[in-house]
């Protein structure tokens, strides 16, 4: 939804005007990380990295996936985390992606996938290790976050391993599209069905809970208490599956953050939510 995207931005720039200055981190913006025509008719996009002044080349690295449902929403919204994260050793990139209508979600998975794929052919001129690449996204970017660390496939359209050491998801939205939508019954060609088509396959395609399996990298998973009922529900069946590979999941329910204020609470940097991600990162 737009509002969404409208909403957070303006919550950002609120919240990101208390906070100090960024000193100490190396901040690279705009760099081309798809060229038109490279994957077929999907269009140029760029991605902006954030690394420690210090960063020596072992600094593991975060790549977010920002939200939008699945049409709307651009990285610059999140320069704050990118920074946040430098100044914690982290070296951190913000991609944009495809949106719908003009695009589907296998675009968006391909197109992320490749981001990844570059970032592991890069980083390390930023200070990162490419041995180190972890994904993480919010809502929407949750959802394509999870897809392509589950499902090889998008990495061999670029005739790549998957290089992904874990994943970080944050309120994930579209984790079982495939049952969400069949509930949700929605008329051809409107609301999520733009960037899911009509096909209920593709739905089930795009769905990360039908393709977990032990090879997986590990999760780490954070969802608010009082979040949209559609991501509460499919995040459930998510975790239902999940444990019959992992009995005990990373899993984090902040009781009462509600959907927005997930993503949100970032710009605090002394939240918990850091160290939970430190700790993942630095542990794998």
């Amino acid at each position: 939804m737009k509002f969404y995207t409208s909403y957070l931005a303006c919550t950002i720039l609120f919240l990101g005007s208390l906070s100090c200055s960024f000193k100490g981190v190396q901040r690279s913006k705009e760099i081309t990380y798809m060229e038109k025509g490279l994957l077929e008719n999907l269009p140029e996009k760029q991605l902006n990295v954030f690394s420690p002044n210090k960063a020596n080349g072992k600094n593991p690295v975060m790549l977010f996936i920002h939200g939008g449902s699945w049409n709307s929403g651009n990285k610059e919204i999140y320069n704050f985390l990118g920074s946040r994260l430098a100044r914690k050793g982290i070296v951190a990139v913000i991609i944009d992606y495809p949106l719908s209508p003009d695009f589907q979600v296998h675009d968006m998975a391909k197109a992320s996938a490749q981001a990844v794929k570059w970032t592991e052919e890069n980083i390390n001129t930023y200070g990162g290790n490419p041995e180190r690449i972890f994904v993480s996204g919010h809502s929407a970017g949750g959802h394509l976050a999870s897809l392509i660390s589950v499902r090889d496939e998008y990495f061999d359209t670029l005739g790549a391993e998957n290089p992904i050491k874990g994943t970080i998801l944050i309120d994930a939205a579209g984790l079982d599209m495939y049952w969400f939508l069949k509930e949700m019954n929605y008329e051809p060609g409107t609301k999520y069905l733009r960037a899911f088509t009509d096909d209920p396959q593709v739905w089930k395609d795009t769905s990360p809970i039908y393709f977990l399996d032990e090879k997986d990298p590990p999760m780490l998973i954070m969802m608010g208490g009082r979040t949209l009922p559609g991501i509460e529900k499919t995040t459930e069946r998510f975790l239902e599956e999940y444990k019959k590979i992992k009995p005990e999941p990373n899993f984090h329910l902040q009781k009462k953050k509600k959907h927005i204020p997930m993503i949100a609470q970032f710009i605090y940097t002394p939240n918990k939510v850091y160290k939970w991600i430190e700790e993942f990162m630095w542990d794998k």
